[in-house]
């Protein structure tokens, strides 16, 4: 058996959505997430508006038996995926009826039937656009000029996940500039003048970053050794790293440990507490 493989059960999952799909799969991810050694066959189908395409839809799931799970708002739609899977013995789920209706009763209101509610083109979509523009222009340290209209600057060694952080960033609408700490490269001085931007160290061990370097190398097949990867090098780099976010008073994330989401939301929650005034949470450790 290959080192990728995983023992446990596969099952088909069916999503089933008249919008994008990407609220269905999110849902899906985390509840599969709770149940170990489950695996997941995932079969999407977005953007489902028609008998027709339910038609091949109804189709697929008979070829493939498994939980079918679907945010269809329209009525006659619904009512013929249901009937469908009922015949077919597949377990149907409407996946945001309890929380809609539970949402419902508190609030007293009626619910939308418009497809794609949450996805309509408002300030925040807007908004969500202009952040992720700002990050790619903003990636290891570009625009430089720029960097006072940030809302946050990532300051870290390479390979601590600074770009993908800014881009999950850009989509909750942050806008997130990062700049590389690197070996006698002397940092931009307006870094250190800045008032408005909340500049976040990003911090890992020095044996986790030897691997993610040394993986990121034989991606590139590239076999030598260098300082890139050398373990005195690389200790030195994180010990200077961590003085330089002591000696200003940056808050620290402990990203060792952490994926891409996690470190956002740390950094969401620094950004949230500096902005009520109150003291920023600790995260200078792995979760």
């Amino acid at each position: 058996m290959s080192p990728t493989q995983r023992l446990g059960t596969y099952f088909h999952v069916h999503l089933v959505s008249d919008s994008t799909g990407e609220t269905l799969n999110a849902v899906t991810k985390a509840v599969c997430a709770r149940f170990e050694d489950l695996l997941p066959i995932e079969h999407i189908y977005p953007l489902m508006r028609s008998p027709r395409q339910l038609d091949r839809v109804m189709l697929e799931i008979e070829a493939a038996p498994g939980v079918v799970i679907h945010t269809i708002v329209d009525r006659v739609l619904r009512t013929a995926l249901e009937e469908g899977c009922r015949e077919l013995g597949a377990p149907c789920i409407a996946a945001l009826d309890p929380l809609t209706a539970a949402l419902g009763r508190y609030l007293g209101a009626s619910l939308s039937t418009r497809v794609g509610a949450q996805h309509q083109l408002d300030t925040d979509y807007f908004n969500r656009i202009e952040a992720l523009n700002y990050a790619i222009a903003h990636d290891d340290g570009q625009t430089g000029q720029d960097l006072e209209s940030a809302d946050v600057i990532l300051v870290g060694v390479s390979r601590t996940s600074k770009t993908p952080t800014c881009v999950y960033l850009a989509h909750r609408g942050v806008r997130a500039a990062n700049i590389p700490l690197v070996p006698e490269v002397p940092l931009p001085p307006r870094l250190f003048e800045m008032t408005r931007p909340l500049v976040v160290g990003l911090l890992i061990s020095p044996d986790r970053l030897i691997q993610i370097r040394r993986n990121r190398l034989l991606s590139l097949n590239e076999t030598r050794d260098s300082a890139y990867i050398d373990v005195e090098s690389v200790r030195e780099e994180t010990v200077q790293a961590r003085r330089l976010f002591e000696k200003h008073g940056w808050p620290v994330i402990d990203v060792s440990r952490r994926s891409v989401e996690e470190t956002a939301a740390a950094v969401i929650n620094l950004l949230m507490a500096r902005r009520a005034g109150t003291r920023a949470p600790n995260v200078d450790a792995a979760p």
